[in-house]
């Protein structure tokens, strides 16, 4: 997940939920049980619905906007759901900045679910068809129930700010204002710092393949 930081509003994209991929266990009145999206399921719901609400933890109080009013964009892809985000709440933004926006959930009820059971009595739901209410973006109060969409923000100092997500990579990025813009001699400066290839390549032992080119003129009758 990427989260930027912009003068009124942040932006937020990554990935709501990953296809095929278990959840942790939950509980509901039945029981614990584990939950697995199945592929092609998302693109269903969102044929269905063209007005998904963004909510800060499953609130309906904490409406952020949604697909009809045109900051959230939602999509199923190879990976699963994907949203990208404008959020002009300021509470979420000062979240945003303290790092205390922990990953993503979503509220929906089902149309078609597989049930079965495991060798320990496990209920395990396959869900292949449902209706998409909601996207949430969740804060430290909460927990995500899907393994893989939590949040690893660090800032320019590379300091982390959130928890290691699984199956992406995460940053938090501030807008630099203009008077702020690095000077051509800083980025010039930047410029010279030794990529990673250039750092591999002194590293090198040439050592060996001059012996073989040796050997190779030896063979040859060369000097």
């Amino acid at each position: 997940m990427n989260i930027l930081i912009r003068s009124d509003h942040v932006e937020i994209s990554g990935y709501v939920n990953a296809v095929e991929r278990p959840s942790k266990v939950l509980h509901d009145r039945s029981g614990d049980f584990i939950e697995t999206m199945k592929e092609g399921a998302f693109k269903k719901a969102l044929a269905r619905n063209d007005n998904v609400r963004v909510l800060l933890n499953h609130d309906r109080k904490r409406d952020l906007g949604g697909t009809k009013d045109g900051n959230l964009e939602l999509e199923e892809d190879n990976i699963g759901l994907r949203a990208k985000a404008k959020i002009y709440d300021k509470d979420v933004i000062d979240k945003a900045r303290k790092g205390d926006l922990v990953g993503w959930s979503f509220g929906f009820t089902d149309r078609d679910v597989d049930k079965s059971y495991d060798e320990k009595g496990l209920l395990h739901r396959a869900v292949k068809d449902l209706d998409l209410e909601e996207v949430s973006i969740l804060d430290r109060t909460r927990t995500p129930a899907y393994k893989g969409t939590l949040i690893m923000a660090r800032d320019d100092k590379n300091i982390l700010l959130g928890e290691e997500v699984e199956f992406e990579n995460v940053a938090i990025q501030e807008e630099t204002p203009k008077e702020e813009t690095p000077k051509v001699e800083e980025r010039q400066e930047e410029q010279t710092e030794p990529k990673q290839q250039e750092i591999v390549e002194k590293n090198i032992d040439y050592s060996k393949a001059e012996e073989i080119i040796k050997e190779i003129r030896e063979l040859k009758g060369e000097n």
